[in-house]
């Protein structure tokens, strides 16, 4: 009743207020005079409610176009909700679904905006959010490099409509794609210790950057690939270049070896411990069974060997199945290759991390729990707007968007 009362009040002073009424003729946007064509009303919606709210309107002959210079002063020449509720609409849009935004709308506001108005605006929002990432790529005052700052990068899929994937190949019996890998990269630093001296994420360090790009480029390209580009701004907003030291972690795949190659040729390059475990553990239970205490007894003996650095042992006791065994044959491949990403005890000794984990939260926080729930498919462009529009949120940069978006609006 209180906000209905303000909505009002505020309605009435907003109306009677006739100085967006400047003279019969204003310049248009094409540089012709526009003429003064009286004032019209339009519902808007407010955090207070909706209001209904008149305003100038200027028509230009020589485009035929028109326009309410009083929408262009308030931020509302993009539709019918207020800035101060699109912020709302793309709070709730970035943590849950649509038809659960809507629901939080109107029991914690007491807005009512249906479910595909949020859908609409969390997404055009999120697209403003990604062109506002290309092109501000300004180094992070706020936000001094660590010691050692660490770039952790990994693809976890998206499920999209058909009409998103077609021509695209997928893993299983049919063929078919059922999703489409989104790249993330991970920033942060990791100077705190735990009780054990082991390196502890520092707080408020982590920062996020994720869309459906392509890491792939051709040896004669000029360009760099998409998610290259993605990365390389940014390192340059947390000025990864004045770091003492840049560590690169991942989880194995060649093309994150590819990009570091390219892009930090004399960084430290970790393959994440726990995947590398992995690989033990399943061709342990490949070779004896999966309940087989044998195969236990292997692979705790392999993970003991990997934690001590004892590498030619690994080695040993892989390739004695590399004969009759091509899972063995591709370890033993695969552990020659990243034998100096595997260097536990090394990089322990140097105080760094050797866990994926912080990038694997990202997956999960970043990605996995809004846009992998049961029954949601996506189109590549909504996905690509919320992982935007999630990223600016988690990593502390929705208020700079949001202040930047202000001061264009007043240039306007």
């Amino acid at each position: 009743m209180a906000l209905q009362i303000v909505a009002r009040f505020l309605e009435e002073r907003l109306n009677a207020d006739h100085g967006d009424q400047q003279g019969a003729e204003r310049t248009c946007e094409c540089g012709a005079a526009a003429r003064f064509a009286g004032r019209k009303a339009k519902r808007f919606q407010s955090v207070l409610g909706s209001l209904t709210l008149e305003r100038a309107y200027y028509h230009c002959a020589a485009c035929q176009k028109g326009f309410y210079p009083r929408d262009r002063q308030w931020g509302l020449q993009q539709g019918s909700l207020s800035p101060g509720l699109l912020r709302m609409v793309a709070a709730v849009g970035a943590t849950v679904s649509f038809q659960e935004g809507r629901q939080l709308l109107e029991e914690l506001a007491g807005v009512r905006v249906d479910a595909k108005q949020v859908e609409r605006q969390a997404e055009a929002l999120g697209q403003e959010i990604a062109a506002d990432e290309r092109q501000h790529i300004e180094a992070e005052s706020a936000r001094e490099p660590a010691a050692t700052m660490y770039l952790g990068i990994d693809g976890t899929g998206v499920p999209l409509r058909a009409a998103d994937l077609q021509g695209r190949k997928g893993k299983g019996k049919d063929g078919k794609a059922k999703t489409r890998e989104v790249k993330l990269c991970v920033v942060w630093s990791a100077e705190n210790r735990d009780e054990e001296d082991r390196p502890v994420r520092d707080p408020g360090s982590v920062t996020y950057s994720a869309a459906m790009e392509s890491a792939a480029m051709a040896d004669t390209a000029t360009i760099p690939a998409e998610f290259y580009q993605r990365v390389q701004r940014e390192a340059t907003r947390r000025r990864l270049d004045r770091a003492g030291r840049v560590v690169v972690l991942g989880d194995g795949s060649a093309w994150i070896w590819n990009l570091a190659e390219e892009q930090y040729p004399e960084a430290p390059q970790i393959l994440d411990r726990w995947h590398a475990k992995e690989y033990f553990s399943k061709l342990g239970k490949t070779l004896y069974g999966a309940e087989s205490e044998r195969g236990k007894e292997w692979i705790q003996r392999r993970w003991d060997e990997l934690d001590e650095g004892r590498f030619d042992s690994l080695l040993r006791a892989v390739g004695r199945h590399a004969g009759h065994c091509e899972e063995a044959r591709k370890l033993r491949a695969h552990l020659k290759e990243n034998r100096h990403r595997m260097d536990y005890p090394r990089f322990e000794r140097e105080g760094l991390c050797t866990s994926t984990g912080v990038v694997e939260a990202g997956c999960k926080v970043v990605i996995g729990t809004r846009l992998k729930r049961t029954g949601m498919h996506w189109t590549q462009r909504g996905a690509d707007a919320i992982i935007a529009l999630r990223c600016s949120k988690l990593s502390g940069r929705f208020q700079d968007f949001w202040e930047r978006r202000a001061e264009l609006r007043k240039a306007a």
